[in-house]
């Protein structure tokens, strides 16, 4: 017999994964190849349902707020996803988005890296449902301002957050 908070869960615009699992640690294939770390620095697979009625697109922001820097390390920002997408495989670049500059300074997915002795961060890998089809950024934009650009228009957000320390 199922509730009235089980029809509600259902309903819950949400993030799901085969690589990430939520507040564990982040696996070797999305740790950043560089600056002292040895990973596969690929992006994760990623899927959401359950979309709120008014999303016209999509966004994946990763960011790591534990990064010694005033705004935290933006790893990997995708904007203009299409409706018809809710799925990305792992390292795919989806058809019809774009990919803006990282705190890397390129563009697409940049890993999990954090300063050696610095302790255990969190990277928060979020789709945001946005009332946009397309944000008006370029690929060079900061990243700071491709968020606030994306939390301008979210009607609906779901995160799954990576652990990764270097020792």
């Amino acid at each position: 017999m199922s509730s009235a908070l089980d029809k509600v869960e259902e309903n819950i615009f949400k993030l799901s994964s085969n690589e990430l699992q939520n507040n564990m640690p982040l696996p070797n294939a999305q740790v950043y190849n560089g600056y002292g770390c040895h990973g596969g620095n690929i992006s994760p697979q990623l899927s959401w349902q359950n979309i709120p009625s008014g999303a016209k697109s999509f966004a994946i922001i990763c960011h790591d707020p534990d990064a010694p820097r005033p705004n935290g390390w933006y790893h990997w920002l995708v904007v203009n996803i299409p409706l018809s997408v809710n799925s990305i495989k792992q390292g795919e670049k989806i058809k019809g988005s774009l990919e803006t500059i990282t705190d890397f300074e390129t563009k697409g997915y940049g890993g999990a890296c954090p300063p050696v002795g610095h302790g255990v961060h969190r990277y928060n890998f979020s789709v945001y449902a946005l009332d946009v089809e397309k944000l008006q950024v370029s690929e060079n934009t900061a990243p700071k301002e491709v968020e606030a650009q994306v939390l301008k228009h979210t009607i609906a957000k779901s995160t799954i957050t990576g652990l990764f320390e270097r020792k």
